[in-house]
C-alpha cells in the first residue's frame, strides 16, 4: 500500500464496535504489542472467532483504532477552526488549543499516532499509512495556514509549527514539562508576531 492510499476499513456491527472500543481503551493504556486479541475479545464480550470474523487480524483492529481516532480528531479540529474566525494566526492558535482539549480528554499518555509509530515502525504494516497520513495532514494544515501568514516563508513556518505541535504532544505524554500546551502557545504567539 502506498503512502497516499486509504487503508481497508471494516463495516461496523454492534459486536465490532464493542471490539473496537475495548481495543482502543486497551491499546492506548497498555500499548499495541502488550495487548493480545484474547484480552480484547474478553473485554468486548465476544468470542475470538467473532473478532476474527469481523476484523480478520489484529493488524486490522489497529487500523480501525487509529483511523477512528484520526477521524474524531479531525472532526474536533474542524469545529474549532470553524469558530476561530478567518484570521490565520487565530486559526493556528486554535489548532494548539484543540490539541490541548483533545489531550485533556483522550490523550493522557500522549499522541496515539506517535505511540503507535514507536511500536510499529514497519512501513509495511497496514496501519502505517494511517499514522503517516495523519501527520502529513497536520503538516499540510499548518503549511496552508502559514501560507496565509507569510507566503514566502510558508514551508518553513509550516514545518516549525508542526514540530512545535508534535513536540507538545510528546511532552504532554511524558508529563515532564509543566503545562506544555501553555508553553507551546506562548512560543506560537511569539513566532506569529514576528
Amino acid at each position: 500500500m502506498g503512502p497516499e492510499e486509504k487503508p481497508r476499513r471494516v463495516r461496523m456491527t454492534p459486536g465490532a464496535r464493542r471490539v473496537l472500543e475495548a481495543a482502543e481503551r486497551l491499546f492506548y493504556a497498555h500499548g499495541i504489542h502488550a495487548v493480545g486479541v484474547d484480552l480484547v475479545a474478553a473485554e468486548a464480550g465476544v468470542t475470538k472467532k467473532t473478532l476474527y470474523d469481523r476484523f480478520g487480524s489484529k493488524e486490522q483492529i489497529v487500523v480501525e483504532y487509529l483511523a477512528g481516532r484520526d477521524e474524531r480528531w479531525r472532526e474536533l479540529l474542524a469545529a474549532r477552526l470553524e469558530t476561530a474566525g478567518e484570521e490565520p494566526a487565530d486559526r493556528v492558535v486554535a489548532v494548539f488549543e484543540a490539541s490541548r482539549a483533545w489531550s485533556a480528554r483522550y490523550g493522557a499518555r500522549g499522541c496515539s499516532m506517535i505511540n503507535a509509530h514507536a511500536e510499529i515502525g514497519d512501513p509495511a504494516h497496514p496501519a502505517h499509512p494511517v499514522i503517516t497520513g495523519q501527520k502529513r495532514w497536520m503538516l499540510d494544515l499548518f503549511t496552508g495556514l502559514a501560507r496565509e501568514i507569510d507566503p514566502a516563508g510558508a514551508d518553513r513556518l509550516g514545518r516549525t509549527l508542526t514540530l512545535l505541535h508534535e513536540g507538545v504532544l510528546v511532552a504532554h505524554g511524558l508529563g515532564i514539562v509543566p503545562d506544555p500546551f501553555g508553553a507551546a502557545l506562548d512560543e506560537v504567539r511569539e513566532l506569529l508576531r514576528r
